[in-house]
């Protein structure tokens, strides 16, 4: 059995290390969607891009280990077998998170692996043209939790209208 998580970071720039990860809101994409996570991360160096929103309110963040930390024992007690990382860009959202669970856990515990929304809509579809952004009950606000959310719908849409056994 796998658990589909469906995850979505907001960054204060281009690429993890040289940036920061100010929030991460994760959901398990169930029928309830009421498994989730939410967290703001403090920042890991003083380097933003300017073009950048700062999405997070720094006075409710954690320092970065303890957000990592905190992921990881949700992720542990919400999984049933396998976590599954979904993301509608995880080239993006994925890196993050990665190198966020490597660099201050030395450990990744959703393992080396990712799915993007995105690439699957475009495959269901049978059009490389085909955009997700037309399945959003909503535009994308940028806070974590909610863009996990409405993610985690059209996911679980997508999987009823194509799938004909439970993946």
């Amino acid at each position: 059995m796998k658990t589909y998580i469906v995850v979505d970071i907001e960054a204060n720039g281009p690429i993890p290390g040289d940036y920061s990860m100010t929030s991460l809101g994760a959901v398990i994409a169930d029928e309830e969607l009421n498994k989730t996570f939410k967290i703001n991360i403090k920042p890991i160096s003083e380097k933003f891009d300017p073009n950048q929103r700062r999405f997070v309110d720094e006075t409710d963040a954690v320092d970065a280990k303890e957000a990592m930390q905190k992921f990881k024992e949700w992720v542990l007690k919400n999984s049933l077998g396998k976590p599954v990382f979904i993301s509608d860009n995880n080239g993006f959202d994925w890196m993050f998170v990665c190198w966020y669970f490597w660099h201050f856990l030395n450990e990744n515990p959703l393992g080396y692996n990712s799915q993007n929304l995105n690439s699957l809509n475009k495959g269901l579809n049978k059009d490389l043209q085909a955009k997700i952004d037309l399945l959003r009950e909503r535009n994308l606000t940028h806070e974590a939790l909610e863009d996990a959310k409405d993610n985690a719908k059209i996911f679980l849409e997508l999987k009823k209208r194509f799938f004909k056994k439970n993946v």
